[in-house]
């Protein structure tokens, strides 16, 4: 029997994660349910996916067999006092941030399967990073299975859960971080006179050729960094100029400010 998917809650990260699961052939547009309160929204977007958009929580409930959790965490306890008693024999995943295995405890009825995940937005394209808490209620053959489903979105990791924290800010606060270092590079190159699209791909593109060439070797990025600089050559003055204007520093203090503001 083909596994019947449904969204509770369709926002951008939804999205990533249905386009991703589209992309990569793992289930067709018929396999996949959502709901959301703005329903002009959701049919618009299912119109654009080909997922079945649903009416209701309730109608949502009896469509599918494997459910994730995409709305505000602070939308959550409403939905469970509205679908907890329906979920025993269901699979549920969370992507909601602070929702761990025992911030939902209290909220599920026994048999009801579930694991805290903490994907990010590069899973639209198949290069994202997916979080699993390791505690977690599910079979093992499931826990498998739903493994192997989520990794056609990338890498596929599982964390203690004292460390879900940290792994989520650097996996799903770094894209943003990212893509800072990607607009001001690609301003760099148009002050020189690149266009501005050439500058974005030419940016992009090295920046992931980069970090795949460090996943690929495992060297150091000091040791990758050292392999660029020749000696009184014209990088070493560009990473001179970074480490004045303190880049490192900055990213430890960005790090720090999301962890600081968890608690």
């Amino acid at each position: 029997m083909e596994q019947r998917i449904g969204f509770i809650g369709m926002g951008n990260m939804a999205t990533a994660m249905a386009q991703g699961f589209l992309r990569a052939g793992k289930v067709r547009p018929s396999q996949l349910y959502a709901y959301a309160p703005h329903q002009e929204k959701l049919r618009t977007r299912a119109k654009e996916l080909g997922f079945t958009p649903c009416r209701s929580l309730a109608e949502l409930i009896d469509c599918a067999d494997l459910f994730l959790m995409c709305c505000k965490p602070g939308q959550i306890e409403g939905i469970l006092g509205e679908i907890a008693s329906r979920l025993p024999g269901k699979v549920l995943l969370s992507v909601a941030a602070g929702w761990s295995y025992d911030v939902y405890r209290p909220y599920l009825l026994p048999g009801t399967r579930f694991q805290f995940i903490m994907p990010n937005t590069p899973v639209m394209t198949g290069d994202g990073v997916l979080l699993f808490e390791d505690r977690h209620t599910l079979m093992e053959e499931e826990r498998l299975q739903i493994l192997e489903l989520f990794r056609c979105l990338g890498m596929v990791r599982e964390l203690p859960s004292a460390l879900m924290g940290i792994g989520s800010t650097i996996s799903g606060c770094g894209p943003a971080f990212v893509d800072l270092l990607l607009e001001a590079f690609a301003d760099a190159a148009v002050k020189y006179g690149l266009p501005r699209s050439l500058a974005y791909e030419l940016v992009s593109q090295t920046v992931l050729g980069s970090a795949r060439l460090q996943l690929a070797t495992g060297k150091h990025p000091a040791q990758l960094k050292d392999e660029v600089c020749s000696p009184g050559g014209t990088t070493i003055l560009g990473v001179d100029a970074l480490e004045k204007a303190g880049l490192r520093a900055a990213c430890l203090q960005a790090v720090d400010a999301v962890m600081q503001g968890r608690h």
